[in-house]
């Protein structure tokens, strides 16, 4: 889910910048942090805990709002902190793993739960949870769930997030298109697109409008969809989830529908790496496939027409789930665990932290918080928050495990093969096996 969710500019695609900050843990890198990073220990005046994350100018203002009450609390312990746009923070916090100084409390991505907890830069916090000194009983269970490794407790959700679809329902009023509806599916979906090629409307330059952008390149897009056909990315740590028949499918579904014209073209789904330059925010297409936090910078880029859909289903069954924006854990070697901890709880369930912080990290975790806050909201914040309230009564399942070390290669590849096919240099099966063997090894080493 891209950074940052108050604007218009989405940044270079999360899991390409992941893939390159990790490669960090074993190549020394030199990008650093706006901000200092002093590391922690015992001061003249007490305890010192040092604190990252990454995000924008709002969140960070907030964040260090929120960290001056918890120190006010605990007399003796200061929060020395730091923050970066996503791409740097995350090459940062690499470099930092692989010298054994992970700050002592840490903001992390999904992504990077096994690679982190796996090689131990990152503490179990099953204890401090035991004894209380960090709550989860607001939590829901399975959120909570996504920040294990092996069995342990590692980090916790700072936010929740779904994806969706930003359209634009201007468009689709004006051509007689229903307003998507939970339970809509992909042959409807499908069928929308073509209804708006049919129209043989054209962009600003002149070029051919499509429906949709090209989900093929989108590991995301295709996880929804195997999830909605009763599958799952992955079985375990080491085995995929999916056939080659699986892939096979997916990819000739958005192959057939890219020949048809009724999703974007090959040359511009390849140069969509931001909102701005995505067909949708070329005004070439009428929807592409996001997540709920970055949707706010679509209709502030493209005007108040746009909206936020579900995801289409198969037989009315969805593919979503909710996924932590991001989750936070304690630096390994930190000096002060106790109080690392306390740090912890504080941001994720005190009422006024809560207050401060609002939707800044996507939907807060404690439940209690998120309802209290998102009596605040308006405009296409109060739609995301409504949005979310609504697929959760509709049902979704629950969300997986961390994924596997091995999955910032492998969404390389995926995006790497289905441009083979974009580009005719390929079939959707001869790269679904190329994909699948590829991930194999992967897993395996």
């Amino acid at each position: 889910m891209p950074e940052p969710r108050s604007g218009g500019h989405r940044p270079l695609r999360r899991r390409a910048v992941l893939a390159s900050a990790a490669v960090g843990l074993t190549t020394a890198l030199t990008t650093t942090l706006s901000g200092c990073s002093t590391a922690s220990g015992t001061t003249a005046g007490g305890i010192a805990l040092t604190f990252t994350w990454w995000g924008n100018d709002d969140r960070a203002a907030r964040t260090e709002q929120a960290v001056r009450i918890f120190e006010r609390e605990h007399p003796g312990v200061t929060v020395q902190m730091s923050n970066g746009d996503f791409g740097s923070y995350l090459q940062k916090l690499a470099t930092q793993a692989a010298g054994g100084g992970v700050p002592d409390v840490v903001q992390l991505d999904y992504r990077q739960i096994s690679q982190y907890a796996g090689s131990e830069a990152i503490m179990p916090l099953d204890d401090a949870i035991k004894d209380g000194t960090i709550r989860t009983s607001t939590m829901d269970a399975p959120l909570v769930r996504t920040g294990t490794f092996g069995g342990r407790q590692y980090a916790l959700p700072m936010g929740r997030g779904i994806t969706g679809y930003a359209y634009d329902a201007a468009l689709y009023k004006k051509l007689g298109i229903a307003t998507p509806r939970p339970g809509w599916t992909w042959e409807e979906w499908a069928r929308n697109n073509r209804k708006i090629a049919a129209a043989r409307l054209r962009g600003p330059d002149g070029r051919h409008f499509t429906g949709a952008n090209d989900g093929g390149t989108n590991e995301d897009v295709f996880e929804d969809w195997l999830r909605s056909r009763g599958g799952r990315l992955y079985a375990s740590q080491t085995k995929l989830g999916f056939s080659e028949d699986d892939l096979t499918e997916f990819w000739t579904f958005f192959d057939r529908l890219r020949r048809e014209g009724a999703v974007a073209a090959a040359s511009d789904t390849a140069q969509a790496i931001s909102t701005e330059t995505s067909p949708i925010g070329r005004k070439l297409s009428a929807a592409d496939f996001t997540w709920d936090a970055t949707f706010p910078g679509y209709p502030q880029l493209l005007g108040d027409g746009i909206h936020f859909a579900p995801v289409p289903t198969t037989d009315g069954r969805a593919g979503q789930y909710f996924k932590p924006s991001m989750l936070v854990g304690v630096g390994a070697h930190t000096e002060h665990p106790k109080e690392a901890a306390q740090l912890v709880d504080f941001l994720l369930n005190d009422q006024r932290a809560g207050d401060i912080l609002g939707f800044t990290r996507s939907t807060p975790p404690n439940k209690a918080i998120a309802t209290r806050v998102a009596r605040t909201l308006k405009g296409p914040e109060r739609e995301i928050y409504e949005y979310a309230e609504t697929m959760r009564k509709y049902g979704v399942s629950d969300p997986p495990s961390a994924p596997p070390r091995g999955d910032l290669a492998i969404e390389t590849a995926f995006n790497r093969e289905y441009q083979r096919v974009m580009y005719g240099l390929a079939t959707p099966r001869q790269s679904a096996r190329e994909l699948i063997n590829e991930a194999n090894r992967e897993l395996r080493s």
